[in-house]
This record gives C-alpha cells, structure tokens and sequence, in this order.
C-alpha cells in the first residue's frame, strides 16, 4: 500500500487533526509498522464512541500497517474516581472492554492489550513521570487536567495532579510513534511532544479524532479549552454519566429507537447535530449503502452512498428528521447485533454493572 493511500485510511472519519501530517507522512515511509495507543478508563458500560468509534478507526490504522495499543487505565480510574473509586471493579470493567472490543471485530492477533497496572513497578516509568513534573509547571499541569473530563478548577484531590504526567509518560513507556486518541486528550499529547526532546527521547505524532456529540446536543459548559468550538464539542460528548445522552453498546432495539426518537435533531441543521453525527462517523463507516424510507407522498424511499450527498439532501430540507432517525435506529440496531449476541452468550462480563456506582 502507498503512502497516500496509508495517509488517507489515517484521516477518514472521525480523524480530526493530525500535527503534524509532514511527520506522520515521515512515519510511514520509515517505519513499516509503527505503534499507536488510546488509553481507557474503566468507568462504565461502553457508549457508541468508545465501542464503535474506536473499532472502526483501530480498523483503519491496522490497514496502514499501523499496530494498536489499548491500554487499560486502571490506575487513572482509581485517581479519577470512576466505579466509585473501587479499584476491583473497575479492573473488571476493563475486562469488560477488551470483549467490547472483540465482539465489534477488532483483530487482538494485529493489536495488544496493556494493563497499567503491569508495569506500576518499573522504575523507569516512574522517574519519566518525575522527570516530566519537574520541567512542567503547576499551572500547565491543572490546564492538562481536563483530560480526565474535569473542568479547570474542578480537581477534588492532589492525587489527580499526577494524572497528565502519567499520561505522558505512558506514551513513551508504550514506546508509541503516535498518540490517536479523542480531541479532548489533545493537551496531554502536545505536552509529550514538548516534553520529548527535552528528555532526550521522540517527538509523537498526534492524531486527534472528535468526539461523539452526545443525543442532548450542544452544551455551553465551558472551562476545557479557551476555543469556543473545541469548548463545546468537549462539553457534550457523549458520556455514561449523563442518562438518555448515550447509547450503550447493550441497548435493546427498542431502547435504541427510544433514545434516537428523543435526540436533538433540528431541521436543516448539520452542526452538532448528534444524528447526523452518528450517520457521519459510523454509519457511513460501516454500511455501502444508507436507505431512508419514505411515504411515496415525501418522495418515497431514498438512498444514500456517501455521507456529503446525505448532508445536502437534509441541509435542504429533502430529509425530514423523523424519517432520518427511524433510519438511524435500524441501521444502529443491525451494527450492533453482533455485541448483543456476544454478551447473551458472555453474561460474566455484565455482572459488575448491576450494582455498580457510575461516577464521572
């Protein structure tokens, strides 16, 4: 495959920015395989964005020849306080994920799983982390926190300080040509290329995919980037801890279309629109061919191939949005068939959630 070829697998959707595209260019010729990581906090059942998103895009890396580390974050979760701060469960929910992942077609022979935890006693990890902390001040590290989905300000322990430096130093401990995470991580990837050199070691190439709007729309929180755009694409992901924003991977096809029908999804609009989204960055991604039925009275049932003939189509008013969401629940409940067979024949892997506290 060549290097164009490789380069535009890279940048299909949901790929966002890549800094810098000169380099990963320079990657690809230089390496045949280089390696690339995402790290994940256990903290809950898995969304559409960290199931479908994420194995769709892992796809596209391997077909560059690219090879992916999942790390599992059971210590930032412990520092985070997800599952409520029971560093047990959330281990569980990290097993959790790993079949997530599996049931959505990722290929576990191309890619890895890495538990933080397995190298908590390597020294050199963390002397990288007080190396790092000592050559980045207070205050850029409280502006790194928002990579743990917590406002500026809003650290409720000291213990959290730690979480960006030991992020960055994962990048290098993974020994990761590239960082491909979502869009709100972007602060700590850009620090490790500040920080390498100064430690004599590499430079990442960051790729940075947007985030999965949740189905309440836009949010105007405010307070995790001073860019008002990345600002609310930040402040409404979707996200486990907000009820009715999110569809789990497990949701019935009856819960799918409930949520579907109740999402923001005004007329005309294509900005953070979550349903468009959706069609934008798996739909479009996972299926050749995207049919809306229709009365024959609204034009009757229509086709699409590519995603920019849907934008002008429902930019003008040819789609209206309840046809568009009906599609949408039908074509999500097809997608995600082959979870919902996985976990009927796994149940296991369920049990933590059943009593489970979902903190955010």
């Amino acid at each position: 495959m060549d290097i164009e070829t490789k380069l535009d697998l890279i940048k299909q959707p949901p790929m966002r920015e890549v800094i810098t595209e000169e380099e990963l260019r320079s990657l690809l010729q230089t390496k045949d395989h280089p390696i690339s990581y995402d790290g994940f906090e256990p903290s809950g059942q898995a969304h559409l964005g960290l199931g479908l998103v994420r194995a769709i895009k892992v796809q596209d890396l391997n077909e560059a020849g690219i090879k992916f580390k999942f790390l599992i974050a059971d210590w930032f979760g412990w520092i985070n306080n997800k599952m409520g701060g029971n560093l047990e469960k959330i281990k569980k929910v990290g097993e959790y994920f790993v079949e997530v992942w599996k049931a959505l077609g990722v290929d576990f022979k191309k890619n890895e799983v890495i538990w933080t935890s397995s190298y908590l006693n390597d020294l050199d990890y963390w002397k990288r982390v007080i190396s790092i902390s000592k050559i980045t001040t207070i205050q850029r590290m409280m502006r790194c926190s928002t990579i743990m989905g917590r406002k500026q300000g809003e650290l409720q322990d000291s213990a959290q300080l730690l979480y960006p430096a030991m992020q960055v130093s994962d990048i290098f401990n993974l020994k990761c040509d590239m960082t491909q995470l979502g869009i709100d991580q972007r602060r700590a990837n850009v620090l490790a290329r500040e920080i390498g050199p100064k430690l004599k070691l590499w430079k990442p190439v960051v790729a940075s995919h947007s985030l999965l709007i949740g189905l309440q729309g836009p949010q105007k929180m405010g307070g995790f980037e001073e860019d008002r755009e990345l600002d609310v694409e930040i402040s409404s992901k979707m996200s486990k801890s907000i009820p009715k924003s999110f569809i789990s991977v497990h949701d019935s096809p009856s819960e799918i279309k409930e949520k579907i029908r109740g999402a923001f999804c005004p007329e005309k609009i294509i900005k953070n629109n979550p349903v468009m989204e959706i069609c934008r960055m798996i739909i479009f991604r996972k299926l050749k061919l995207f049919g809306i039925k229709r009365p024959q009275k609204f034009g009757g049932p229509i086709e699409f191939f590519k995603y920019q003939d849907l934008e002008r189509e429902f930019r003008n008013g040819k789609v209206h949005p309840l046809d568009l969401k009906n599609a949408v629940s039908d074509s999500l409940i097809n997608i995600l068939k082959p979870v919902r067979d996985h976990f009927e024949k796994h149940p296991q892997f369920l049990e933590v959630f059943k009593e489970a506290e979902i903190t955010r």
